[in-house]
């Protein structure tokens, strides 16, 4: 080989040709992923991309039509539209693993901001805004990628335009048939596919829903049978009793149902109803359904206290700017002194403003002096022993609280064990106190399985310490009633879960129970598979009707 056979520049030559046939298969293949990827990370198979979109397709014919001077302009738009719609997926994504629905593009951006906070508690401040960084740099860096990706296919018409109308013409007769035919490479995944379309109009349609929901709901709740009823005929059923409304956090049905969960669980209410029974005790249970899962919390305490339907934001801001008479304020309208213990209020709350508590407790006013469990400002042992000591240990009249309880809140790690309830104190025992999942690995360090055991024994954690109050600090005039507010996450009940959530009301005096008798709530601490379910948001009426008049009694 002599120094002018030209055959050494043969590579660099058809490597410089051949960069732009990979810029634009690449380019192909980013627009492509971006149409078929689903809004579910459970459908992310192969197969979903094993699919012909017919945007793709429609979208590639109108630049075929369109006049030179205007198909760049429309490339880049339709560039930024796939963009959005993209990050929009991510968006759906992150809210099915976490809340098991797509995200709401009228109501959630709220959430985030909830979201930052949470994340904050499970692995710190610098990982959290290492994290967010990096989201908003992957959803930048896809607006740009796929615009510019639609903008390198949009020059192929210009560049080999009988090719192209071959290819459109051939994958639109392609697509036609598969659609006729029901043609699927893999189950469930139709070849011709048309998603995104799909999930646009979803998303539009629900815009919709949200934009005239507000006239709904302001009808729903001016409708109230009790609003009226004086206070002297309502909860008379209830007189003299300690009433306490207590949430407990993600302790859903599938804590009493799922094999996984329901034997250890099971055996913590079984045994402790042993105990309450011999102590006099008894008790019922039910299910309800929560209007929110995987998180939400607010929404399910909003809707069981009100008796309205809560299910996002907007109408909790709605109940909160209106009147409602909750069953907060039933009580107080009948004599009680209502309390509002909130442990994990660490900033202003204006629900306690519309619930109109004579007394509230944030985490400011507990004063606790221990450290604190991921998400969970204090345990909840210290909670309820603190409401002991600062309310029903001293001389009082009859006393409505609400009390949500936070020590199984996500991310699960790490949970305290139980100490003497007289060595509760400030709560700085709780720093020797070792805990029932060996350490404060964050979220991310531990897998799936590691995940659901520490939920359970969360949840054991709350039910136990609940059992264990009522031994201790119960008596003939307390009332309990407990319930969750919904079910975890679907990292830890699998998608499609369901939203029942245990309730349970637990009495000494047993004229409390007879009032319940017509309900066919089941005899003990967990409720059965067969026991009734109703939606959270008739509660308050069933609540005030079995334990007042009825409601066409106070005219």
């Amino acid at each position: 080989m002599t120094g002018d056979d030209p055959r050494p520049e043969e590579g660099p030559s058809r490597g410089r040709r051949l960069l732009p046939g990979v810029g634009t298969v690449l380019a192909g293949l980013l627009v492509l992923a971006a149409l078929v990827v689903p809004d579910q990370l459970s459908r992310l198979t192969p197969g979903a991309f094993l699919r012909i979109p017919v945007e793709g397709l429609v979208a590639l014919a109108l630049l075929l039509v369109l006049p030179a001077r205007v198909r760049r302009p429309v490339a880049a738009l339709l560039g930024l539209a796939l963009g959005l719609l993209t990050v929009l997926k991510l968006l759906d994504m992150g809210f099915f693993v976490a809340r098991d629905r797509p995200f709401d593009v009228l109501l959630d951006w709220a959430l985030l901001d909830d979201g930052f906070a949470f994340l904050t508690d499970s692995v710190g401040r610098a990982g959290t805004v290492a994290a967010t960084g990096g989201v908003l740099l992957l959803a930048a860096a896809l607006l740009v990628l796929v615009t510019l990706s639609v903008l390198r296919l949009a020059r192929l018409p210009v560049r080999h335009r009988a090719a192209t109308v071959r290819a459109v013409a051939a994958l639109a007769v392609l697509w036609l048939g598969c659609a006729v035919f029901g043609v699927r490479l893999a189950p469930g995944v139709p070849v011709a596919d048309g998603e995104a379309t799909a999930l646009v109009a979803s998303h539009l349609r629900q815009v919709h829903a949200g934009l005239t929901d507000r006239e709904a709901f302001a009808g729903e709740a001016a409708t109230d049978a009790f609003r009226d009823v004086p206070g002297d005929r309502l909860l008379t059923g209830l007189r003299g009793k300690d009433v306490l409304v207590t949430f407990v956090e993600s302790y859903g049905r599938d804590a009493v149902e799922d094999p996984e969960f329901a034997p250890q669980v099971g055996a913590v209410l079984d045994d402790g109803y042993r105990r309450l029974r011999a102590a006099g005790y008894d008790a019922r249970s039910g299910f309800l359904t929560s209007p929110t899962s995987g998180g939400g919390s607010w929404l399910a305490h909003a809707t069981l206290l009100s008796g309205l339907w809560i299910d996002n934001d907007q109408r909790h801001h709605d109940l909160l700017a209106g009147d409602r008479l909750t069953l907060n304020g039933a009580f107080h309208r009948a004599g009680w002194q209502t309390v509002g213990v909130m442990p994990a209020a660490t900033q202003p709350w204006p629900e306690g403003r519309f619930f109109g508590y004579d007394r509230y407790y944030d985490a400011e006013r507990l004063a606790y002096r221990g450290p604190k469990f991921s998400y969970a400002p204090m345990p909840d042992q210290y909670t309820l022993a603190t409401f002991q000591r600062l309310e029903r240990a001293r001389p009082h009249a009859p006393l409505m609280a609400e009390i949500p309880l936070v020590s199984s809140h996500s991310p699960w790690s790490p949970i305290p064990k139980p100490v003497d309830w007289d060595a509760v104190g400030d709560g700085s025992i709780f720093h020797q106190a070792s805990t029932s999942t060996g350490g404060t690995r964050d979220v991310v360090q531990r897998d799936n399985a590691q995940v659901r055991a520490d939920y359970r024994r969360s949840i054991e954690y709350t039910l136990g310490t609940l059992i264990s109050y009522l031994q201790t600090y119960g008596g003939d005039d307390l009332v309990l009633v407990f319930l969750g507010d919904h079910q975890p996450t679907p990292a830890v009940t699998g998608e499609g879960a369901g939203r029942d959530v245990p309730i349970t009301i637990v009495a000494h005096d047993p004229a409390v129970l007879d009032r319940i008798a017509g309900w066919g709530w089941q005899e003990g601490l967990r409720p059965g598979p067969r026991a009734p379910v109703w939606r959270m948001d008739t509660f308050r009426d069933r609540f005030l009707t079995a334990f007042g008049p009825q409601p066409g009694a106070a005219r």
